[in-house]
């Protein structure tokens, strides 16, 4: 399993619309053959950035959904929030 980390940094004022977006959103991604579980969190520091962490069977599950026809609806509910594009990284397994 990998772990998905997007940082994720808004426009000004598109907190209310984007939490109601990505409500709609999470069950999409979540629909995605080997997703184990998504969740979207706001920084307490900064209002507009939010941390995005889904849970992959692996890497290549992750860039095959982006070839999938869940892809385009994800990002259309999400990405005319983001300031600027997201920054994705992928993690291995816990350590220890």
């Amino acid at each position: 399993m990998i772990i998905e980390h997007a940082l994720l940094t808004l426009k000004a004022g598109h907190q209310e619309a984007y939490e109601a977006a990505v409500r709609e959103a999470l069950p999409i991604i979540e629909s995605a053959e080997g997703c184990l579980g998504a969740e979207i969190r706001r920084q307490v520091e900064d209002p507009l950035t939010y941390l995005l962490l889904v849970r992959w069977t692996s890497l290549e599950a992750h860039l095959a959904f982006r070839e999938t026809e869940l892809f385009p609806r994800w990002r259309a509910l999400t990405w005319p929030h983001y300031e600027s594009p997201p920054s994705v990284t992928h993690f291995h397994e816990p350590i220890g």
